[in-house]
């Protein structure tokens, strides 16, 4: 089955002594990069999703570089709330869609089309698109009616009954005229909340990963700086794609949970 990787919310800095907290994002970088080398060197790509810096300085995309040009696939980055278009723009010009001026991009799989689509939605921690890329994302949907297409965005495009439901995307009847107008979106994924999450949007399936950075604790109520933040675990969404449909396996890259022995679970498949 085809195969890619998401990774979001890696929060990178400039300089290790510019940490906010006691997590070092570059080192969990690193970390999921030789994850992905070792576990899943025939996925076709990796996708940052979005969040890559903490600040939006460009150092901290300098620190991206450092770990993309280790990985054995190609990467595409996205923006989320956090980063700076511009000063991504500086160190991969390359990622710049030419007819949206957003990190966008449109992904073919054997069967199956990924689309990644730029929320930045600059002072804002709310996600949007412009007028230009919901009609990009209409061109690219409508070309492939009759192929599977995996969409994949920082900002999760339905409310998870969390307190940060108010900084998800704001332009949700837009987006839904759009994306189930030709019935061939399958899964949705996204980060930005720091948390798993499942759920069906209009009849669309979609997903939320943990990300690289803390997590949240699951709370459905309370405001927001009193949410408990863990320092783990480090998600990654590993995703495998066919004509029939699609698995998001969120597996974790860095987890406090001890390996039990495994002749506690042997089994004789005849007995």
């Amino acid at each position: 089955m085809p195969k890619f990787i998401v990774v979001s919310d890696l929060h990178l800095v400039p300089d290790p002594e510019e940490l906010s907290c006691t997590l070092n994002p570059a080192e969990r970088l690193h970390q999921a990069v030789d994850h992905i080398n070792e576990t899943h060197p025939d996925a076709a790509f990796c996708i940052f999703a979005g969040d890559l810096a903490d600040d939006a300085a460009r150092g901290a995309y300098d620190v991206l570089k450092s770990g993309t040009d280790r990985l054995a696939m190609p990467s595409y980055p996205t923006m989320g709330n956090h980063d700076d278009r511009a000063l991504f723009a500086e160190v991969y010009p390359q990622h710049v869609n030419a007819e949206t001026g957003r990190i966008d991009h449109v992904l073919d799989l054997d069967g199956c089309r990924v689309i990644v689509l730029d929320t930045l939605k600059v002072g804002d921690d709310a996600g949007e698109m412009s007028d230009v890329q919901f009609d990009w994302l209409d061109a690219r949907l409508a070309e492939m009616r009759e192929t599977p297409v995996v969409v994949v965005s920082h900002h999760g495009i339905a409310n998870v009954g969390t307190p940060l439901d108010f900084i998800s995307f704001t332009q949700k009847e837009r987006l839904a005229e759009i994306l189930t107008r030709y019935g061939n979106v399958r899964q949705i994924i996204s980060g930005h909340v720091h948390l798993s999450t499942a759920g069906v949007w209009l009849g669309i399936p979609f997903t939320t990963i943990a990300g690289s950075h803390y997590t949240i604790h699951p709370s459905l109520k309370g405001p927001i700086p009193d949410i408990p933040r863990r320092a783990g675990p480090a998600q990654m969404a590993v995703v495998l794609t066919s004509p029939e449909g699609v698995v998001v396996h969120h597996e974790n890259f860095v987890d406090g949970n001890d390996l039990l022995p495994a002749e506690f679970f042997r089994w004789d498949p005849d007995n």
